[in-house]
């Protein structure tokens, strides 16, 4: 096992997760009159599907960007 590799790895995961928060902090600012927070309290499954497609496509960006 080689330390190097798996030291990189845990810093691009760590790289990805600051990147979906980012992401996820810029949409909520771009769009003030929706509270992603409050929408998924609720239940609104549509918000859920949004922010679950924004995530999934930030991890894709980031994956293809460390290959």
């Amino acid at each position: 096992m080689q330390l190097p590799i798996i030291a990189m790895n845990f810093i691009y995961a760590i790289l990805g997760v600051v990147l979906m928060y980012v992401t996820y902090r810029v949409i909520d600012m771009l769009t003030p009159q929706v509270d992603f927070h409050d929408e998924l309290k609720k239940g609104n499954i549509a918000v859920a599907i949004f922010l679950g497609a924004i995530f999934i496509a930030i991890g894709m960006i980031v994956g293809r960007a460390l290959n």
